[in-house]
């Protein structure tokens, strides 16, 4: 039986990240479109709740330029929002709501976080509804809003950008990778979690200074020498890919210094201090490869023969980005995650393109989804 699944706030960070992760669950799960109008129109936000077996709550304010007051004034409404919605009209969808570690905090965010998640619990209990409360770390990771929702997604904006990085408080932050977050959600849609409160551990655990040192480490060697840092644990890669993910798409395609002489010309088309495995591929005029998408996966496309066109879209997003790239100009582009690509020889001739990914291939763990540019 598919599930239907609605998502408020699915439009930021958290909730693209989910989305996107639900839609690979598509056998089991179904998304319910919501958009952020919906809570300015009592008719559109019933039908929205009607259409669902479950509501993931995470449409919230953590920052504002206006009074602090204004963050619980607008949580707190959005959640007697959805609870006036489902008392008018007898509905006990299941309730799966964001908080945050900033509950034990005292702070205006904190308190809306953890009064709002009352709010819900009481109501679960007065109509025996299922309500999931998952009390959740500091977030991290590609496409996050820099200066609203990571200090990591600022340093990311910041370094790629040429902005140099200010600490405003080294504190220890309490760290999680969003694509492990969307797992909890997902299992708290299948009601794997027995209580109504969930709070996530996580073992990583860094200074501001620490993440700014690391980070300042891949702008010197990535972007400065064209290295691929080393990289020894999922964090590294996941911070790593959040980092490039801020890259202008018009950083691509990175030419190569050519090395030429009397017998020909020479190119060093990858170094690296991390591990990973190198290939080639030889595509007939005319064919397509690729359409797929990864959600960790570092991979380096960089055509030797021929002339092909490469094409991106970012998942869960229309635009396309396009590169033309020939082997008579030797240059590379790094692919960056969800991001559904292909390549395309676009000559008379056979294409001749070398690739490279940080991994070696597991049929087991393949990382690699299928998806029309």
């Amino acid at each position: 039986m598919i599930k239907k699944v609605g998502i408020t706030g699915q439009s930021g960070f958290i909730g693209t990240h989910l989305a996107n992760y639900l839609r690979i669950e598509k056998d089991i799960i179904e998304i319910i479109p919501f958009q952020d109008e919906y809570f300015k129109n009592e008719e559109q936000l019933k039908n929205f709740v009607y259409k669902c077996d479950a509501i993931i709550h995470l449409a919230a304010m953590n920052r504002t330029k206006g009074e602090p007051d204004e963050i619980y004034s607008c949580n707190i409404g959005l959640v007697k929002q959805l609870i006036d919605i489902l008392k008018k009209n007898d509905l006990k969808p299941d309730i799966i709501f964001s908080s945050s570690t900033q509950e034990e905090k005292d702070n205006i965010y904190g308190k809306s976080k953890k009064d709002g998640r009352k709010l819900f619990e009481e109501w679960g209990q007065s109509n025996n509804a299922r309500i999931t409360s998952l009390i959740i770390p500091n977030v991290f990771g590609p496409f996050g809003q820099p200066y609203y929702n990571s200090v990591i997604s600022t340093f990311g904006f910041q370094l790629t950008h040429n902005v140099v990085p200010k600490i405003e408080i080294d504190a220890e932050l309490n760290l999680i990778y969003i694509s492990d977050l969307v797992k909890y959600f997902f299992n708290a849609i299948l009601g794997k979690y027995s209580g109504n409160i969930l709070k996530i551990e996580t073992e990583i655990k860094f200074k501001v200074s620490e993440l700014l040192e690391k980070l300042m480490t891949y702008k010197n060697s990535y972007l400065e020498m064209n290295i691929i840092p080393e990289l020894n644990s999922d964090f590294e890669i996941n911070l790593f890919n959040t980092f490039r993910s801020y890259l202008d798409y018009d950083y691509f395609p990175v030419r190569f210094p050519v090395h030429s002489d009397n017998r020909g010309y020479l190119f060093e088309n990858i170094k690296s201090l991390t591990g990973g495995q190198v290939f080639f591929s030889v595509t007939k005029p005319g064919i397509t490869r690729g359409n797929h998408f990864h959600t960790k996966k570092i991979e380096r496309f960089c055509v030797l023969k021929g002339l092909a066109k490469i094409t991106l879209r970012k998942i869960g997003t229309s635009k396309k980005i396009e590169y033309t790239v020939s082997g008579d100009e030797p240059a590379f582009i790094d692919i960056p995650i969800f991001h559904t690509h292909n390549i395309t020889n676009i000559d008379d001739g056979e294409l001749l393109t070398l690739f490279w990914s940080n991994e070696i291939f597991n049929p087991e763990s393949p990382d690699t989804y299928f998806e029309e540019v």
